[in-house]
């Protein structure tokens, strides 16, 4: 092994420049900077409806579907190819510089999506080109906010560092959704105006205050990784955010050429991925960190926590907006803003465990909590099985509460175990590979949150909608098209706060009596036609969320005690490297 001249703590307290106030400057630039990236990511979810009225396209219309999907997910996909490349960016060339970087393109893009004057398809693909532009801003800063972190903080201290960030992410992703709920109504172009602001702030803040403390790896760029990862990646993302749209007479397009290509030559190419990284001399995706169990196996359990939470904000925001809310009196179009604030239990949850856990777990270790957090998270999901589709609203709070402490337990403590575990020279590439596995895990939730529940709607629903609106008078000549059309549209109703009856009945509704027409296109007719069929499909989709949480609790154990990497700051990064391969066991 090699000799240890001085540890990085002493590293750490030998470098300073602005005393003690350092680390907290860098979280405060990091913290700017998930908050914002957060608020992006959820503040379109909330506001499409409106976005779509803007730039007059009709977001119901099947044709126009795939370009809803991209406005939502494509930020999420461009952020999960992205930051493993530039964390390995960052570390070669430094993580400031990198972040920086970072803020600015993600504020350009904030602007050019603020100042869009196109309307129709151009305007759709013009949103959708700056979104995905922005997206890389976005991954700039993810890739580099964690690393900048654990260089500045002292080991005592990162989970706390690490659990306010996190903090802030999950803050970001819950206040988007109010912000979008407010601002869309007002003006579609406030949605984007409010990141410029704050992007510009952050932008100034970092290029002033932030320093480069890692370590940087004298290296070459690996391009054939960074080609098949993209490529592999990109197209198993996009496989499956097309699988989850109807493909000829079929509700779902998992039996479409073009997504089973995807999937299928997205996974050969990641093959072969991981065999070019085998072999190249500076690989972007350092294999030999997972011979370090407390980073193979915080990846694991933050791969599987994810896929369990992913598509959960998508799932309560359609219970909410399609059928609980409206049942209640609120009117379809202020549903998505009700559903955010109806949602905020979740997040006061996360506020409350993420620093604490990230605290406690400086002083004992990660195991205990995140393995805790995940027990917890799935009883929290198992308990959700067990409420009405029409409950009583402080059961529902309450539940969310718990399964926001327990994300909370789980997220700050895991990232602070994974962070420790790294080599100074390896915490930039390092962190964008725990963001690529949370990111993809994400996005491989929400395809499979999404088909649980399609599948759960398209047993029933087609005999519920047609039995339902020929009771009410309808035609079965109208009846017959309208109960057939692909659950997908019933799904993205919902989530975009419209009563699809209004818009599917048409111009049927003029030859019904007033008061049918009345109570077809009224507050509790489609709630309750959903209700069944929903209900099916949600609950599969919890009892994936608790068995991958269970799964994620069982790698969390197999993490090992508390453990940190401990080495010369001062040190090469082969002999970092060489390091860490000889202490690859973690420490209790």
């Amino acid at each position: 092994m090699v000799t240890q001249v001085k540890s990085e703590q002493q590293g750490y307290e030998q470098v300073k420049k602005h005393g003690i106030n350092y680390k907290w400057i860098a979280l405060s630039n990091t913290t700017i900077a998930v908050f914002l990236a957060m608020i992006n990511s959820s503040i379109i979810m909330i506001s499409l409806p409106d976005i779509f009225r803007g730039i007059h396209m009709d977001p119901l219309v099947p044709a126009n579907t795939s370009y809803l999907l991209w406005l939502m997910m494509g930020f999420m996909v461009v952020t999960a190819v992205l930051v493993v490349s530039f964390g390995r960016i960052g570390d070669i060339f430094g993580r400031v510089k990198v972040f920086n970087l970072g803020f600015m393109v993600f504020t350009i893009f904030s602007i050019l999506l603020s100042v869009t004057w196109m309307s129709g398809t151009s305007g759709a693909l013009w949103l959708i080109s700056m979104r995905v532009l922005q997206g890389v801003g976005g991954a700039l800063l993810f890739a580099n906010s964690s690393a900048i972190l654990t260089d500045a903080f002292p080991q005592d201290e990162r989970g706390l560092a690490l659990g306010i960030n996190n903090v802030a992410a999950i803050g970001g992703a819950f206040i988007g959704l109010i912000l979008g709920g407010l601002l869309g109504p007002i003006n579609w172009h406030l949605v984007f105006v409010v990141s410029v602001p704050f992007g510009l702030l952050g932008t100034a803040w970092s290029w002033w205050k932030l320093e480069e403390r890692g370590v940087r790896t004298s290296s070459t760029i690996d391009w054939w990784g960074n080609l098949t990862f993209a490529v592999g990646l990109i197209a198993v993302l996009v496989g499956i955010t097309y699988g989850i749209m109807p493909y000829g007479h079929d509700t779902m397009g998992w039996t479409n050429p073009f997504v089973l290509t995807a999937l299928l030559g997205g996974v050969v190419v990641l093959i072969a991925f991981g065999i070019i990284e085998t072999r190249v001399e500076n690989p972007m995706f350092y294999l030999p960190l997972f011979r370090v169990r407390a980073f193979a196996a915080g990846n694991v359990a933050n791969l599987l926590a994810s896929l369990g939470r992913g598509g959960m904000m998508f799932i309560l925001i359609i219970w909410l907006q399609g059928i609980w809310l409206p049942l209640h009196g609120y009117s379809f179009a202020s549903t998505p803003l009700w559903a955010g604030i109806y949602m905020l239990p979740l997040t006061l949850g996360f506020l409350i465990a993420g620093p604490i856990s990230g605290r406690l777990s400086d002083h004992f270790g990660s195991r205990t909590f995140a393995t805790a957090g995940m027990v917890l998270s799935a009883t929290s999901f198992f308990l959700l099985t067990l409420l009405p589709i029409n409950f009583t609203y402080v059961w529902f709070a309450l539940l969310l509460l718990l399964n926001g402490i327990a994300m909370g337990m789980f997220s700050s403590p895991n990232w602070a175990g994974i962070m420790n575990s790294l080599p100074a020279g390896r915490r930039g590439s390092g962190a964008g590979m725990v963001s690529t596995f949370q990111n993809t895990g994400m996005v491989l939730s929400i395809g499979v949150f999404f088909t649980l529940i399609i599948t759960g709607l398209a047993a029933s629903l087609p005999s519920e909608v047609f039995g339902g609106l020929v009771q009410q008078g309808v035609p079965t000549a109208v009846a017959g098209p309208i109960s057939h059309l692909p659950p997908t549209a019933t799904l993205f109703s919902a989530l975009l706060g419209y009563n699809p009856m209004q818009s599917l009945l048409g111009p049927a509704l003029g030859h019904l009596p007033a008061a049918k027409a009345a109570f077809l296109t009224g507050k509790s007719f489609f709630p309750n036609l959903i209700s069944a069929a929903f209900s099916k499909g949600l609950d599969r989709a919890f009892y994936f969320a608790m068995a991958a949480s269970l799964i994620a609790a069982l790698a969390s154990v197999m993490r090992g005690g508390k453990y940190h990497h401990v080495e010369d700051t001062t040190m090469t990064a082969e002999v970092g490297d060489a390091a860490m391969a000889a202490e690859t066991e973690p420490r209790v």
